[in-house]
């Protein structure tokens, strides 16, 4: 049966990493795709970056209840399309939705049968040497990050499932557990895992 399986976590903790590796391991998985009220940019496609829509339309289908969470960022709204998420679970794909905190909740309210997942670092120490090892953002931003870090750590009692992402292999072993995906083999001649 395949399931929604939404994945939330700080900045830093690796869930692009986990989500890209799953991807290659398991193509059966659909990411689930945003719409969007802004203007595509330049190299970005329809369906696979964003689903672009004009205002008035998102706005029609926020009151018809046709997304499973929505927000507005800089003046552009967001949100997960309900249909595309239940018409890839019908044709038995698994869905990935990687979301921040407050879209999980949404998400848990619309769409119940969702498995919510939430990826933590081993330790706070940790994830504050992974955001400032990126060297990308200024002292003000890497404090913001951090102090939402907190308030996404401490609702750690919301989720269905915690992963510590210690060990990027386990962490991505255990995640496949929990959405139930049959590991592949990697391809002959592929590069192994070494400890």
């Amino acid at each position: 049966m395949a399931r929604l399986t939404v994945i939330t976590g700080p900045s830093g903790v690796g869930k692009g990493t986990l989500v890209r590796q799953l991807l290659e391991r398991h193509p059966e998985i659909w990411l689930s795709v945003s719409a969007t009220t802004r203007a595509p940019r330049t190299g970005e496609t329809e369906g696979e970056s964003y689903f672009f829509l004009s205002r008035e339309d998102f706005e029609q289908r926020v009151r018809a209840g046709g997304f499973l969470e929505w927000a507005e960022f800089a003046g552009n709204l967001y949100g997960t399309p309900r249909r595309a998420v239940e018409d890839h679970l019908a044709q038995g794909r698994p869905v990935l939705l990687e979301i921040e905190l407050e879209g999980a909740r949404q998400v848990r309210r619309s769409f119940p049968a969702g498995f919510q997942l939430l990826i933590k670092p081993p330790s706070f120490e940790e994830l504050e040497r992974r955001i400032r090892g990126r060297g990308t953002d200024d002292e003000a931003a890497i404090e913001k990050r951090l102090e939402r870090a907190r308030v996404e750590l401490a609702a750690e009692g919301e989720f269905d499932a915690v992963l510590v992402n210690d060990d990027l292999d386990a962490c991505r072993s255990a995640l496949e557990r929990i959405m139930h995906l049959t590991t592949k083999k990697p391809p002959i001649g592929g590069a192994s895992a070494a400890g």
